[in-house]
């Protein structure tokens, strides 16, 4: 970890010159073989939850369901795409939606910090994991009851905000469980795995929708959002089934015992101090949380209205929005898999600096080219996926990196808390601006401005070098 004033310089041990500064939890894995069992079955819960991501919150149930027509006043439906009231009434539910999810930040940012925290002190972050995801299978289950009219898209949406914030609370254990599972050396490698498993897994339940499509969903009756309904089950049953692995080929957690028992809410008086002593003896990753807060806000937002932007801006149409689904996971799972790679050799800041810029060009060719056409989007709309993936991965393989022994999960809280803190900036951006301009595609500036801030912030981040 990299030296500040008033702090005790730490000996690392002699490996590779990664770019980044020494991990204090990684380091005692040493040149631990973890068995690949251990790293696959770890792996797999990224694939066994990318159905609500990509399914659920960006390219079907909320780009084809819940954000269209079948949910504003059927008079205005009837006046077809070419009405400005029409289109006026479907930004409406666009902003709505993007509030819903501001809202579902302001309880990850409140609870995700004092979870990891308890998790690290018990020893039960698995537990705590399986609890959350539990959660979120049964949000994806009600989603049966959304019906097709006006009157239950607050249902619809509350159910998928419910499911946004137990998504993230468990995403804290799982991203805290990486220092188990890795090395070191293999850090960068194995967390691009589980988010290139991730991409790859929501292609599988893409495809299967585009398939069940073509197939005219073998004859059931699609009416009432029947077909919307049912794909939100499937959702459900595959998560259940592709996070059995983690929970019974990876152990639980050893309990730090650094910590008294104490009630939830004292929890935060202790969360307070730890934020303290974690600004005073590791001033760097203090900073990187608060570049890392921006930066992926914005990276959420390309997925949040990714799919919404090509449905509604550049007019695809259910079936384009799902092979272009199939094509961004696809090259955002390859992309990811291979930047493991360049993590471990030239250290994940690089990687995280080169994927923001990368994205800052194709969002604003995005945003200038909105009326060229759909052949715009396909190549920029992808080139945006590139880079998406990379600095996901990067930014959990650099926090792990830094990360002292037995405060994984408080700090993966942190991580996703100071990323909360930040969530109302492309939601409100994307709200704002599509408010006053009254069109959508003004809510991709919103996005690029919050990748853009959170570049220039980046810059200002340093790491040490690993010691030879």
């Amino acid at each position: 970890m990299s030296e500040t004033p008033g702090s005790t310089p730490i000996k690392v041990p002699t490996t590779a010159n990664t770019g980044a500064v020494a991990a204090v939890g990684l380091d005692l894995q040493g040149d631990k073989v973890v068995p690949r069992k251990q790293v696959v079955s770890w792996a797999l819960w990224d694939w066994a939850t990318q159905p609500f991501n990509t399914v659920i919150l960006t390219f079907v149930f909320t780009a084809l369901y819940l954000t269209t027509d079948t949910f504003i006043d059927p008079a205005i439906a009837a006046l077809g795409d070419g009405d400005e009231r029409y289109q006026r009434a479907i930004s409406e539910l666009s902003g709505q939606y993007g509030f819903a999810l501001f809202i579902a930040g302001a309880l990850i940012a409140v609870i995700a910090p004092v979870m990891g925290q308890r998790s690290d002190s018990n020893g039960r972050r698995k537990l705590w994991l399986a609890v959350n995801t539990a959660v979120v299978v049964v949000c994806m289950a009600l989603m049966f009851f959304v019906q097709a009219a006006p009157s239950f898209f607050v249902l619809g949406v509350a159910l998928v905000a419910i499911a946004s914030v137990f998504a993230e609370i468990a995403n804290v254990s799982y991203n805290a469980m990486l220092v188990q599972v890795s090395t070191p050396k293999t850090v960068g490698k194995v967390s691009g795995l589980g988010w290139g498993l991730g991409y790859i897994g929501g292609i599988l339940a893409l495809v299967i929708v585009v398939v069940l499509t073509q197939l005219d969903w073998l004859g059931m009756s699609t009416e009432n959002g029947m077909a919307f309904r049912v794909i939100a089950v499937g959702c459900a049953v595959w998560t259940v089934l592709f996070s059995l692995p983690i929970l019974l080929n990876v152990p639980e957690a050893t309990p730090t015992g650094v910590r008294e028992r104490v009630n939830f809410f004292y929890s935060y008086v202790i969360l307070v101090k730890d934020i303290g002593r974690l600004y005073r003896e590791s001033r760097q990753t203090f900073w990187f949380l608060v570049a890392s807060a921006v930066y992926r806000d914005g990276l959420a937002g390309v997925f949040a209205f990714g799919a919404i932007i090509a449905s509604v801006t550049f007019r695809f149409t259910s079936n384009e929005v799902l092979i272009f689904g199939i094509a961004a996971n696809l090259v955002a799972g390859v992309s990811t898999i291979i930047s493991g790679r360049f993590d471990d050799r030239f250290g994940p800041r690089a990687v995280i600096i080169t994927s923001l810029a990368g994205l800052v060009v194709a969002g604003i060719a995005t945003f200038l080219l909105h009326d060229a056409g759909k052949t715009t989007f396909w190549i920029f709309g992808l080139l945006l996926v590139v880079f998406v993936g990379p600095a996901q991965a990067a930014s959990r393989s650099l926090l792990a990196r830094v990360t002292p022994a037995g405060r994984e999960g408080e700090i993966f809280g942190l991580y996703a808390t100071t990323g909360r803190a930040a969530s109302f900036l492309s939601p409100g951006l994307w709200a704002l601006l599509i408010g006053i301009s009254g069109f959508q595609y003004w809510g991709i500036l919103g996005i690029v401005l919050v990748l853009a801030v959170g570049l220039v912030l980046m810059l200002f981040v340093k790491v040490a070098p690993r010691a030879r």
